[in-house]
């Protein structure tokens, strides 16, 4: 036996880059290309694509193909009586001088004897006309646009502060104007009553008698009677020729928040802390109706001459609408989030407007349907507003601040901040 060559030791280092130089020696030629491409596997892949991706399409080109040909004797008829549509560009070409025709609209005849209607005869077809291929085509200059339906805002002018009339003691906590738009009166915080001449601004005539703030006013269109409420659970009706209490209404359980005058019958209506809004006759002094469902403090409340007549704003976030007749709720609108404290009737227009800290809605009636919001946020506690003929709703809130609406549109026209009066303290400012 032949003895075995020894085998001569090496480093691991130089087995490595032995192993590294036979794989550079197989490899290195190749580097960098892609193996040939298989063509039975292309086949199978592009066969697979058509099939799956194009399988909609692939035999309308055919058939628009075998189509292109009758089409064309067609279209040389139908341009001769065409009518060419402009683009959404402008139809001369500044760089060519020459008119673009986009679409040409014309009567065709049908190769079968019908249209694609079932109906024999002929049809309008939209073809392309000659140099449509240089651009593309938007339908958005074929279709008609729709105008917005949101009304646009009407000019008002704007409002300047008239006259400041100083006289109170306290906050002014309601105001009312005479129907003949000869005086109006204000009832505040001092417990008083003051009624002033509308021209001048002159102090008329002040009035004592509440012994808490006085929150509502009123004044009668038909009589000479003013009426007045406050917080200690009062409600009085005022003579204006004798300048005396004459009647007192009482059942109201809390104070006595707003109050208002039936426009064409001899009843009164008052809402309070006590969740409830009481129907009176002015005469008798008698109680007709207790409105109660309301699960907060009674605000705000309006009447109107037709039904619904009555209709209450409250804490609860409700406005209900009451049927005079049975003392019964009509309709409940929940639309809005936060206390609703004041609410204004539109004098012509059956519709009107509501106020919360979050927004003011509108709505129509009689049914109460909602209309719109208004259309920016005043954000802060609007205690009152009203609306004029003209249509310009005015909002007056917390914070001191007057906002003036455009009343069909809900568009803010012009915002105010009133100025602190000389003599206020601050918890009077707000």
């Amino acid at each position: 036996m032949e003895a075995e060559l020894p085998v001569e030791p090496q480093s691991l280092k130089k087995l490595s880059f032995k192993s590294l130089k036979r794989a550079l020696d197989l490899f290195s030629p190749l580097h960098g290309h892609f193996p040939p491409p298989d063509p039975e596997s292309k086949k199978i892949r592009m066969s697979h694509k058509l099939n799956t991706e194009y399988g909609g399409v692939k035999d309308t080109a055919t058939s628009n193909a075998k189509a292109a040909a009758q089409s064309k004797a067609q279209q040389a008829s139908a341009s001769s009586n065409a009518l060419a549509l402009p683009g959404p560009e402008s139809s001369m070409d500044p760089q060519k001088g020459v008119l673009n025709k986009d679409i040409v609209v014309g009567p065709t005849i049908q190769s079968s004897g019908s249209t694609d209607n079932g109906f024999p005869g002929k049809s309008t077809a939209v073809i392309p006309a000659r140099g449509s291929s240089e651009r593309n085509f938007s339908t958005s200059a074929i279709m008609e646009r729709v105008p917005s339906k949101w009304p646009r805002p009407v000019w008002h002018a704007p409002w300047k502060n008239y006259r400041v009339i100083s006289g109170h003691l306290g906050w002014v906590r309601s105001v009312a104007v005479d129907p003949s738009n000869s005086w109006f009166c204000t009832g505040s915080a001092d417990r008083t009553i003051k009624i002033w001449d509308l021209a001048s601004g002159r102090l008329k005539l002040t009035l004592t008698g509440h012994i808490e703030q006085i929150r509502g006013l009123a004044a009668s269109p038909k009589h000479t009677y003013m009426f007045s409420a406050g917080d200690d659970k009062q409600v009085k009706c005022w003579d204006l020729e004798q300048n005396k209490v004459i009647r007192s209404y009482h059942g109201h359980l809390s104070g006595v928040y707003c109050l208002a005058v039936h426009p064409t019958i001899d009843i009164l209506l008052t809402g309070g802390r006590d969740s409830v809004c009481r129907v009176w006759d002015i005469r008798s002094k008698m109680q007709i109706h207790a409105l109660s469902g309301h699960d907060n403090t009674v605000c705000s409340v309006f009447t109107r001459p037709t039904d619904p007549q009555v209709i209450t704003g409250s804490h609860d976030t409700t406005i209900k609408f009451w049927d005079l007749r049975y003392g019964k709720t009509m309709a409940t609108l929940t639309h809005h989030k936060k206390s609703v404290r004041a609410m204004a009737l539109h004098p012509k227009e059956d519709c009107f407007a509501s106020a919360s800290a979050e927004n003011i809605k509108k709505f129509s009636l009689p049914r109460g349907e909602f209309m719109h919001n208004m259309l920016s946020q005043q954000k802060t506690i609007i205690n009152a507003m009203a609306v004029n003929e003209e249509g310009v709703l005015a909002t007056g809130g917390d914070n001191g601040s007057m906002w003036f609406w455009d009343w069909r549109s809900g568009h803010n026209f012009q915002q105010d901040q009133t100025i602190v009066q000389p003599g206020m303290y601050l918890p009077q400012i707000g």
